[in-house]
């Protein structure tokens, strides 16, 4: 089945919608406004004009011959960049470039503010040394930014640059927008007894809806269990998932991602507040059940038998902040009402 566009056949729809675009998207408020001054102008003269806008007489010419040039097209009255065609260049010698590639050769990557204190143990004879945001500009002016990278050697001697593996990251600005928009997991880690004891989290970015299990493995085979019994529990079909760069959201864990056709999202190394939501999911899941069972802990089954009834009341009954002092299921069945009658004590 042919689908035809809603303007198919008008004659003059093209243009229309060419004028529409541009007027939207390339012309700025300030040429729109220049316009109607320019209009006001042509009408009731300078000085009506230069006494209504309070702009000047040379202003106007300005802009009455920058429209012209552009042939009557309004993006000729857009701002231009006010950056001066000669700018000031920075003068600092050699030997202080060379005195912060060297710091940064022998500390790699070392950062700017860094640097500039470290700067007069190595250039003790100069009048002068830059401060912490001019090294980042002169680091910035390199041609190699001063960095320097791993590099691995091969079998036949060749050395080579160790890339860094390209991740997915979230977008800055994201929300969610309905249930299962987007998932976070994270991983508990508990030292019980000389034995290490890991607590898998899951948590609904848009309802808060949670989950958890303990285990005695922390590879990705463990974690790819936890998300397919996650799909077993939360019924709402996954756009994407969020994880830190643990080990354990690796290898089988992102093949089980694959196969569901999920994106894979990561955080930032050090910045927790990317997966803020499941973070205070572990906090409370610590402070109100763990910190009251680390015995069971040594024995999973044990403990994920205790932790079934505490999560049914944590998604069925607690308050949250968050939701309005609404329980994850109360939120559900507010915003999705044909859901009212799904209780997750059957599962």
């Amino acid at each position: 089945m042919q689908i035809h566009r809603i303007w198919y056949g008008v004659q003059g729809s093209r243009r229309l919608a060419n004028y529409a675009l541009r007027w939207t998207h390339m012309v700025t408020e300030q040429a729109k406004r220049k316009a109607r001054i320019l209009a006001f102008w042509q009408k009731h003269g300078t000085e009506a004009s230069v006494e209504a806008f309070g702009v000047k007489r040379r202003t106007l010419y300005d802009w009455q011959a920058r429209l012209k040039k552009g042939g009557g097209q309004l993006e000729a009255l857009n701002n231009k960049s006010r950056r001066p065609h000669s700018v000031r260049k920075r003068l600092w010698g050699d030997g202080v470039k060379a005195a912060i590639r060297s710091l940064r050769i022998e500390h790699p990557n070392l950062g700017p503010d860094k640097v500039a204190l470290l700067l007069p143990h190595h250039l003790s004879s100069a009048p002068f040394l830059p401060k912490a945001r001019t090294v980042a500009r002169l680091i910035a002016d390199a041609p190699d930014k001063m960095r320097t990278f791993p590099v691995k050697v091969r079998h036949n001697g060749e050395i080579v640059k160790r890339q860094r593996a390209q991740k997915l990251r979230k977008p800055k600005h994201f929300n969610a927008l309905y249930p299962g928009h987007c998932v976070s997991l994270d991983t508990v880690e508990r030292f019980i007894h000389g034995c290490r004891r890991y607590v898998l989290t899951f948590t609904d970015v848009y309802s808060r809806f949670s989950l958890a299990w303990a285990t005695t493995s922390h590879a990705s085979k463990a974690a790819a269990e936890f998300f397919q019994l996650t799909r077993v529990l939360f019924p709402f079909p996954l756009s994407y998932a969020l994880t830190d760069n643990g080990s354990e959201f690796m290898k089988h864990f992102d093949e089980a991602l694959r196969q569901q056709h999920l994106l894979h999202w990561h955080t930032y190394p050090k910045t927790p507040k990317m997966n803020a939501h499941d973070e205070r999911f572990n906090r409370t899941i610590q402070e109100e059940f763990v910190d009251y069972h680390e015995p069971e802990l040594l024995d999973p089954e044990t403990f994920n038998q205790k932790l079934l009834p505490w999560l049914l009341w944590y998604n069925g009954e607690r308050p949250h902040w968050g939701l309005k002092l609404k329980s994850p299921l109360q939120f559900l069945s507010i915003q999705h009402p044909e859901l009212c009658n799904m209780w997750w004590r059957d599962t």
